[in-house]
Protein backbone atom coordinates (compact mmCIF):
# COMPACT_ATOMS: atom_id res chain seq x y z
CA UNK A 1 0.00 0.00 0.00
CA UNK A 2 1.37 3.39 -0.96
CA UNK A 3 1.65 6.24 1.49
CA UNK A 4 0.99 9.93 0.97
CA UNK A 5 4.73 10.51 0.64
CA UNK A 6 4.91 7.77 -1.99
CA UNK A 7 2.13 9.49 -3.91
CA UNK A 8 3.88 12.87 -3.71
CA UNK A 9 7.12 11.31 -4.92
CA UNK A 10 5.30 9.73 -7.87
CA UNK A 11 3.84 13.11 -8.85
CA UNK A 12 7.35 14.64 -8.59
CA UNK A 13 6.03 18.19 -8.25
CA UNK A 14 4.59 20.02 -5.24
CA UNK A 15 2.98 23.36 -6.17
CA UNK A 16 3.10 25.94 -3.39
CA UNK A 17 -0.18 27.82 -3.31
CA UNK A 18 -0.99 31.19 -1.73
CA UNK A 19 -4.75 31.56 -2.11
CA UNK A 20 -6.84 34.56 -1.06
CA UNK A 21 -10.32 33.57 -2.22
CA UNK A 22 -11.56 30.03 -1.46
CA UNK A 23 -13.82 30.29 -4.52
CA UNK A 24 -10.70 29.63 -6.58
CA UNK A 25 -9.76 26.47 -4.68
CA UNK A 26 -11.67 23.84 -6.65
CA UNK A 27 -10.94 25.30 -10.12
CA UNK A 28 -7.26 25.48 -9.18
CA UNK A 29 -7.19 21.85 -8.02
CA UNK A 30 -8.94 20.78 -11.21
CA UNK A 31 -6.45 22.74 -13.32
CA UNK A 32 -3.50 21.12 -11.56
CA UNK A 33 -5.06 17.69 -12.09
CA UNK A 34 -5.50 18.46 -15.78
CA UNK A 35 -1.84 19.42 -15.95
CA UNK A 36 -0.75 16.12 -14.44
CA UNK A 37 0.04 17.47 -10.97
CA UNK A 38 -2.46 15.99 -8.54
CA UNK A 39 -1.36 17.79 -5.39
CA UNK A 40 -0.79 21.16 -3.77
CA UNK A 41 0.64 22.67 -0.61
CA UNK A 42 -1.63 25.50 0.51
CA UNK A 43 0.32 27.87 2.71
CA UNK A 44 -1.08 29.40 5.86
CA UNK A 45 -0.23 32.90 4.64
CA UNK A 46 -3.76 34.12 4.01
CA UNK A 47 -6.74 34.39 6.37
CA UNK A 48 -8.94 31.91 4.45
CA UNK A 49 -6.33 29.32 3.52
CA UNK A 50 -7.95 26.55 5.54
CA UNK A 51 -11.28 27.13 3.81
CA UNK A 52 -9.49 26.55 0.52
CA UNK A 53 -7.90 23.37 1.89
CA UNK A 54 -11.29 22.01 2.90
CA UNK A 55 -12.69 22.63 -0.58
CA UNK A 56 -9.66 21.16 -2.34
CA UNK A 57 -9.84 18.05 -0.18
CA UNK A 58 -13.23 17.27 -1.74
CA UNK A 59 -11.79 17.06 -5.28
CA UNK A 60 -11.49 13.38 -6.26
CA UNK A 61 -7.94 12.24 -6.92
CA UNK A 62 -6.38 15.41 -5.51
CA UNK A 63 -3.92 15.38 -2.61
CA UNK A 64 -3.90 18.57 -0.57
CA UNK A 65 -1.57 19.52 2.24
CA UNK A 66 -0.84 22.63 4.27
CA UNK A 67 2.40 24.57 4.36
CA UNK A 68 3.93 27.17 6.68
CA UNK A 69 2.79 25.10 9.65
CA UNK A 70 4.55 26.61 12.65
CA UNK A 71 2.66 25.17 15.65
CA UNK A 72 0.78 22.14 16.90
CA UNK A 73 -2.46 24.13 16.77
CA UNK A 74 -1.93 24.91 13.10
CA UNK A 75 -1.20 21.23 12.47
CA UNK A 76 -4.45 20.23 14.20
CA UNK A 77 -6.48 22.87 12.35
CA UNK A 78 -4.96 21.80 9.02
CA UNK A 79 -5.87 18.15 9.49
CA UNK A 80 -9.35 19.09 10.70
CA UNK A 81 -9.87 20.83 7.37
CA UNK A 82 -8.75 17.92 5.24
CA UNK A 83 -4.97 18.22 4.97
CA UNK A 84 -3.30 14.90 4.16
CA UNK A 85 0.19 16.18 4.90
CA UNK A 86 1.81 19.18 6.53
CA UNK A 87 4.93 21.09 5.60
CA UNK A 88 7.03 23.41 7.76
CA UNK A 89 9.78 25.87 6.84
CA UNK A 90 11.94 24.54 9.68
CA UNK A 91 12.30 21.60 12.03
CA UNK A 92 10.00 21.66 15.06
CA UNK A 93 9.85 18.58 17.25
CA UNK A 94 6.42 19.72 18.44
CA UNK A 95 5.00 19.94 14.91
CA UNK A 96 6.59 16.62 13.89
CA UNK A 97 5.10 14.84 16.89
CA UNK A 98 1.72 16.52 16.44
CA UNK A 99 1.59 15.26 12.85
CA UNK A 100 2.46 11.76 14.02
CA UNK A 101 -0.28 11.87 16.62
CA UNK A 102 -2.74 13.07 13.98
CA UNK A 103 -1.72 10.32 11.60
CA UNK A 104 -0.58 12.54 8.74
CA UNK A 105 2.72 12.88 6.91
CA UNK A 106 5.05 15.68 7.97
CA UNK A 107 7.75 17.24 5.80
CA UNK A 108 9.77 19.62 7.99
CA UNK A 109 12.25 22.09 6.57
CA UNK A 110 15.98 21.57 7.04
CA UNK A 111 18.94 23.76 6.18
CA UNK A 112 21.79 21.84 7.78
CA UNK A 113 23.08 18.38 8.64
CA UNK A 114 22.14 19.00 12.26
CA UNK A 115 18.49 19.54 11.38
CA UNK A 116 18.52 16.45 9.18
CA UNK A 117 19.71 14.44 12.17
CA UNK A 118 16.99 15.87 14.42
CA UNK A 119 14.25 15.00 11.94
CA UNK A 120 15.80 11.61 11.23
CA UNK A 121 15.83 10.82 14.95
CA UNK A 122 12.06 11.40 14.87
CA UNK A 123 11.71 8.70 12.24
CA UNK A 124 11.33 10.92 9.19
CA UNK A 125 13.03 10.20 5.88
CA UNK A 126 11.52 12.83 3.55
CA UNK A 127 12.59 16.37 4.37
CA UNK A 128 12.13 19.78 2.81
CA UNK A 129 15.37 21.57 1.90
CA UNK A 130 14.64 25.25 2.42
CA UNK A 131 15.61 27.72 1.07
CA UNK A 132 17.02 25.36 -1.55
CA UNK A 133 18.52 27.75 -4.09
CA UNK A 134 20.21 29.87 -1.43
CA UNK A 135 21.65 26.75 0.21
CA UNK A 136 23.28 25.50 -2.98
CA UNK A 137 20.44 23.59 -4.60
CA UNK A 138 21.39 20.26 -6.17
CA UNK A 139 24.96 20.51 -4.86
CA UNK A 140 23.67 20.79 -1.29
CA UNK A 141 21.41 17.78 -1.78
CA UNK A 142 24.29 15.71 -3.16
CA UNK A 143 26.46 16.74 -0.21
CA UNK A 144 23.83 15.81 2.37
CA UNK A 145 23.16 12.50 0.65
CA UNK A 146 26.71 11.44 1.47
CA UNK A 147 26.11 10.88 5.18
CA UNK A 148 22.32 10.60 4.83
CA UNK A 149 21.78 8.15 1.98
CA UNK A 150 18.44 7.12 3.50
CA UNK A 151 16.99 10.63 3.30
CA UNK A 152 15.00 12.05 0.38
CA UNK A 153 14.58 15.78 -0.09
CA UNK A 154 11.87 18.11 -1.30
CA UNK A 155 13.81 21.19 -2.40
CA UNK A 156 11.85 24.43 -2.04
CA UNK A 157 12.69 28.09 -2.52
CA UNK A 158 14.03 29.80 -5.62
CA UNK A 159 13.00 27.04 -8.02
CA UNK A 160 11.36 27.97 -11.31
CA UNK A 161 11.19 26.64 -14.83
CA UNK A 162 14.75 27.79 -15.63
CA UNK A 163 16.45 25.65 -12.99
CA UNK A 164 13.86 22.90 -12.44
CA UNK A 165 15.71 20.29 -14.51
CA UNK A 166 18.78 20.54 -12.28
CA UNK A 167 16.73 18.90 -9.50
CA UNK A 168 16.00 15.73 -11.51
CA UNK A 169 18.61 13.89 -9.46
CA UNK A 170 18.86 11.02 -6.99
CA UNK A 171 17.76 12.02 -3.53
CA UNK A 172 14.97 14.33 -4.69
CA UNK A 173 11.52 12.97 -3.87
CA UNK A 174 9.58 15.92 -5.26
CA UNK A 175 10.29 19.49 -6.31
CA UNK A 176 8.41 22.27 -4.54
CA UNK A 177 7.69 25.43 -6.50
CA UNK A 178 5.44 28.47 -6.60
CA UNK A 179 6.18 28.96 -10.31
CA UNK A 180 3.20 26.84 -11.38
CA UNK A 181 0.67 28.78 -9.30
CA UNK A 182 1.56 32.49 -9.09
CA UNK A 183 -0.69 34.26 -6.63
CA UNK A 184 -1.73 36.82 -9.24
CA UNK A 185 -2.76 34.08 -11.69
CA UNK A 186 -4.94 32.44 -9.06
CA UNK A 187 -6.58 35.77 -8.22
CA UNK A 188 -7.53 36.40 -11.84
CA UNK A 189 -8.61 32.81 -12.48
CA UNK A 190 -5.97 32.09 -15.12
CA UNK A 191 -6.37 28.34 -14.80
CA UNK A 192 -5.63 27.51 -18.45
CA UNK A 193 -2.17 28.90 -17.77
CA UNK A 194 -1.95 26.77 -14.62
CA UNK A 195 -2.54 23.63 -16.69
CA UNK A 196 0.25 24.54 -19.09
CA UNK A 197 2.67 25.52 -16.33
CA UNK A 198 2.02 22.26 -14.48
CA UNK A 199 2.76 20.24 -17.60
CA UNK A 200 5.93 22.17 -18.39
CA UNK A 201 7.35 21.97 -14.89
CA UNK A 202 6.59 18.29 -14.44
CA UNK A 203 8.30 17.51 -17.74
CA UNK A 204 11.41 19.34 -16.52
CA UNK A 205 11.75 17.36 -13.29
CA UNK A 206 10.73 13.94 -14.63
CA UNK A 207 13.43 11.29 -14.29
Amino acid sequence: MTTVLDDLAAIRVLPVVVIDDPAHAVPLAEALLAGGVACAEVTLRTPRALEAVKLMSSVPGFLVGVGTVLSTQQAEDSVANGARFIVSPGTSIFVIRAAAALGVACVPGVASATEVMVARDEGLSTLKLFPAAQLGGPAMISALRGPFADISFVPSGGIGIDNAASYAIDGVASVSTSWITPRADIERGAFAETIERARRFRNEVAR
